[in-house]
C-alpha cells in the first residue's frame, strides 16, 4: 500500500505543468496547504449562507461552495507535488500536510450542516471525516501503512459535496427541493465516513494481529 494517496490527476500533463510553474515561483508547499483552508472557509461560508437562500443567490452561493471544495482538492494535490516532485519540502511540512485537511473538513461539513438547518448532522459528518484521517494516521504511526481506502475518503467526500451542490441548483427546475438534496448528501457523508473509519480500523487490527 502506497504512502501517498493514489491520484490519477498527479500524472496528468496539466498537473505537471502547474507543478513546474509553482516550483519556479516563491510559493511554498506550506502556503499552498494554508490556501486549502481558505478555500474550505469560502466553501463552508457559501453553504452556510446559500443553502436556504432563494433565487440567483442560492445558485451563486452553492456553485461558489462547490468551487471552493474543488480548489481545496487542487491545493491538496499541488502542495504534495511541489513538496515531493519539485523537492521544495519543508521541515514542518508533515504538520501542514495534515492539519489543514482536518480544519477544511470541519469548515465545509459544519458549514453545510448549519446551512441546511441541521448543525448536529454537519458536526457528525465532520467528526466522522476527521475520524477516518485519525485511523489512517494511527495506522501509519503503528505499522507504517497509510490506508486511503473508502468508500468515503477525502476525494470521495469532496465529490459528494460538489455533486450535491450542483444537483441542488438543478433539481428545482424539475420541481424538487435543492435543500433535500443537500440534507441527503450530509447523511451519505456521515454514514459513508463512519463505514470508512470502521473499515480502516478493522484492516489495521488485522495487520497488527498478523505481525504478532
Amino acid at each position: 500500500m502506497t504512502n501517498r494517496r493514489p491520484l490519477a490527476s498527479r500524472e496528468t500533463g496539466w498537473a505537471r505543468m502547474l507543478t513546474r510553474w509553482l516550483a519556479a515561483s516563491d510559493v511554498t508547499p506550506n502556503q499552498i496547504s494554508i490556501a486549502s483552508m481558505v478555500a474550505a472557509a469560502v466553501a463552508g461560508a457559501a453553504f452556510y449562507l446559500g443553502a436556504q437562500a432563494q433565487g440567483p443567490l442560492f445558485v451563486i452561493l452553492l456553485l461558489l461552495g462547490a468551487l471552493g471544495c474543488q480548489i481545496r482538492l487542487l491545493c491538496n494535490l499541488f502542495d504534495g507535488l511541489v513538496a515531493v516532485e519539485a523537492g521544495k519540502g519543508e521541515p514542518d511540512g508533515a504538520f501542514w500536510n495534515e492539519a489543514p485537511d482536518r480544519v477544511s473538513d470541519l469548515l465545509i461539513l459544519a458549514g453545510l450542516g448549519y446551512g441546511v438547518g441541521l448543525p448536529a448532522l454537519g458536526w457528525a459528518a465532520a467528526a466522522m471525516a476527521i475520524g477516518t484521517a485519525y485511523v489512517r494516521e494511527l495506522g501509519r504511526a503503528t505499522d507504517g501503512v497509510n490506508d486511503f481506502s473508502g468508500p468515503m475518503a477525502k476525494p470521495q467526500r469532496m465529490a459528494v459535496v460538489t455533486a450535491a451542490a450542483v444537483l441542488a441548483v438543478l433539481v428545482p427546475f424539475i420541481g424538487m427541493s435543492g435543500l433535500t438534496v443537500l440534507i441527503a448528501a450530509l447523511w451519505i457523508l456521515t454514514i459513508g465516513t463512519a463505514v470508512t473509519s470502521v473499515r480502516r480500523a478493522i484492516a489495521l487490527i488485522r495487520r497488527l494481529s498478523t505481525d504478532l
